[in-house]
């Protein structure tokens, strides 16, 4: 339990120590919770600063930390350590967030939630324009963020690339990106 207690506090330590330092920390703490717009470039940074000493702790020693201090408020990471998990334990140790969960399982719940707004506003998605959300919502859950370029790459390019997603979303591309970027990885 102490060396969970001293990985905790270093990790803390080093949110604090690091605020100015590590562009991801100054838009996590300078930005409005839902106005924050991370990218994987400054997740990254942000987990390598944390690995190098005096510091020297990884995302998964963190995590298994808080487990091991307060496993009810603690979902496990599992098998898929994603590198964007980081930004559920900043939010965790800031105290943003009452539970620490996987990044990708909170943007499972929020994706449901954006969905089930959409549909209670009267707007609905046919089955192959639901498929396309999912894929979207798969990369903002293991990239943060989903710009129009990405439509060039895998797996947007094998079905159709950004021409299908215009196709599909006509006029609203831009505005749907726009609030399933705030709305899954705000």
């Amino acid at each position: 339990m102490e060396r969970a207690r001293g990985t905790v506090e270093s990790f803390k330590k080093f949110l604090d120590e690091n605020r100015d330092e590590v562009t991801a920390l100054q838009v996590i703490y300078s930005k409005p919770y839902g106005k924050r717009h991370l990218t994987y470039e400054q997740i990254k940074q942000l987990a390598d600063a944390i690995e190098r000493p005096p510091y020297a702790i990884s995302q998964d020693q963190v995590w298994q930390a808080y487990e091991q201090l307060d496993r009810s408020r603690v979902k496990g990471a599992g098998p898929q350590k994603l590198l964007t998990n980081i930004v559920s334990l900043v939010r965790f140790a800031l105290g943003e967030s009452q539970v620490l969960s996987p990044f990708p399982d909170i943007v499972d719940e929020r994706f449901d939630s954006w969905l089930s707004q959409q549909e209670a506003g009267g707007k609905s998605f046919n089955p192959e324009q639901i498929e396309w959300l999912r894929m979207v919502k798969e990369h903002i859950s293991t990239s943060l963020a989903m710009g129009m370029d990405d439509f060039d790459y895998a797996p947007f390019h094998e079905r159709g690339g950004i021409m299908r997603a215009y196709n599909l979303f006509g006029q609203d591309l831009g505005r749907i990106m726009d609030e399933l970027n705030e709305a899954l990885a705000g």
